[in-house]
């Protein structure tokens, strides 16, 4: 791995074309993304290179299982694979085989919600420990040639007109103050973030709900269903498998309101379990627990001239839904290929406005949803145990109703604006299309470059942009961007076929030549 915190010193004033703090789920995948794309990358990070055996977030959705499948995975082997044994062909190919999938979820006692029928080729949801995405995604940033920063923690930062300076202390042994300069700087070092600190940028909100507990269990009985969530007057839990004999216990007890700092002992974690779903199911052998308070936040800027922020940096929101590390990695999705694009020479600096324009609505949206379902699991008097009970009520026997909540939950229901008359696709999530010759559009979608899908037969020559067909008879020309949005798309292919001119080469400052 490569490390700038070596013998030969700290690279004081060395000029890196990016450099991400933060090297969680969000930074990994951003760094990883842009290196994967040419573009020179350091990671920096404040603690020492480990990778935290703490399954702090655990549910990965269907569109960021698609995002993931949109890139290749490392060529180098994993953990405890046999020699010579077949690799993953994506890196959601690689992750799923970490985790339990699943398609159907019981909430709150009579409603239940079935994920088989999600129009995506992930149905399910996977659950998952972060620590395994993040093995997957760090060994995809080091094959990429990112360079890694351990222990080097962000004091202040400078702007410039043609960069970023950042203040550094290095907390290794031998260490002391320094700089690194960069063309852009992006914080993806969570909640408490020095990125956005050292911008000025406030980041309002509120503390929704104190002292969550989370445990890591193992059961003597198995929940009837996969997935169990109820409450129960004051107490409210959460029970999912991580497919390793392990559960995921998240509880909550409004009557048990205590600093995050005391002590937690599984007796409490049994307690609260049973008072929401009246049974504890045999809890033992917890390899980590961890109490918590749970914000609401997110920054009104995502950009602040050559500075952005991505992740948790930017937003922070209930964990229920288990949308936290999600968002975040779409964030780093929709930032890797406009930052590579701009440092490339192929778009315009205009193009990283559209991140902000994009991402901010999706991470208030996610703000909403996360404390709609936090909010419901609260109630406790007469009215909102009515709501809650006329809300579940609807979802269980209106279709519609229900696909809307779950495609906000699985994020593949959010789209991007499009300019006034635009075809209907653009800025549309676009499902994984069957395409010519057996494949798929996010298999074509890892070469992380735009992909032109026209009718068979048709044909266009270009070097920048990656042709392919669609399997059936469809006429439709469709430009798909990079992290699968639409960008431009025509119902049907003119008499004498797709020119060179029907193209918009342009986009939203981006060459596509």
């Amino acid at each position: 791995m490569n490390d700038m915190n070596g013998a030969n010193g700290t690279h004081n004033g060395t000029a890196h074309n990016v450099i991400v703090v933060g090297s969680g789920p969000t930074g990994l995948l951003l760094a990883g993304d842009l290196a994967a794309a040419g573009v020179p990358v350091t990671l920096v990070e404040r603690r020492p290179h480990q990778i935290s055996n703490l399954s702090r977030a655990f549910v990965v959705h269907a569109r960021t299982l698609e995002q993931l499948d949109a890139r290749p995975s490392p060529t180098t082997a994993l953990d405890g694979r046999p020699a010579g044994a077949p690799l993953p062909r994506s890196l959601a190919d690689e992750i799923e085989g970490r985790g339990q999938q699943l398609d159907r979820l019981r909430l709150f006692g009579h409603l239940t919600v079935d994920l088989s029928g999600l129009p995506s080729r992930f149905n399910h949801l996977l659950v998952v420990p972060q620590y395994e995405v993040e093995k997957a995604l760090e060994r995809r940033a080091v094959e990429a040639g990112v360079t890694f920063s351990y222990e080097t923690e962000v004091t202040g930062l400078v702007q410039g007109a043609d960069g970023v300076t950042l203040q550094v202390r290095h907390l290794q042994e031998g260490g002391g103050a320094g700089e690194l300069s960069a063309a852009y700087v992006v914080g993806t070092d969570g909640m408490r973030s020095s990125v956005r600190e050292a911008l000025g940028l406030p980041f309002p909100g509120k503390s929704v709900i104190r002292s969550v507990v989370l445990a890591d269990v193992k059961l003597a009985e198995q929940p009837e269903n996969l997935l169990t969530v109820n409450a129960v007057g004051d107490a409210f839990a959460f029970i999912a498998p991580f497919g390793d004999g392990y559960y995921r216990v998240i509880a909550w007890n409004r009557a048990h309101d205590v600093p995050d700092t005391d002590p937690l002992d599984l007796d409490e974690v049994r307690a609260t379990a049973k008072l929401a779903l009246g049974r504890d199911y045999g809890m033992h052998e917890a390899r980590w627990m961890s109490r918590f308070h749970s914000d609401e936040r997110q920054a009104p800027a995502y950009r602040v001239g050559r500075v952005l922020l991505a992740g948790d940096a930017a937003h922070v929101h209930t964990p229920a839904g288990g949308q936290g590390m999600n968002t975040g990695l779409q964030d780093a999705a929709n930032l890797g290929w406009k930052l590579a694009a701009v440092l490339n020479g192929r778009a315009a600096e205009a193009l990283l406005d559209t991140y902000e324009a994009e991402r901010h609505p999706v991470g208030r949206a996610v703000l909403r949803s996360s404390g709609g379902i936090v909010r419901m699991a609260m109630a406790n008097r007469p009215w909102t145990l009515a709501a809650r009970a006329a809300l579940t009520t609807l979802l269980g026997r209106v279709r519609p109703a229900r696909d809307r909540a779950v495609g906000q939950i699985t994020g593949i229901d959010f789209s991007y604006p499009a300019p006034k008359g635009s075809h209907a696709l653009v800025g549309k999530r676009i499902p994984d299309v069957r395409l010519e010759g057996g494949t798929r559009l996010y298999e074509a979608l890892r070469a992380g470059e735009f992909v032109l899908i026209l009718p068979q037969g048709e044909t266009l020559k270009s070097e920048t942009v990656r042709v392919a067909h669609w399997a059936g008879t469809r006429r439709t020309a469709l430009l798909v961007r990079p992290d699968g949005y639409g960008a431009w798309a025509r119902d049907s292919v003119p008499e004498g076929g797709v020119k060179s001119t029907d193209v918009p080469w342009e986009f939203a400052g981006y060459s596509l030549r």
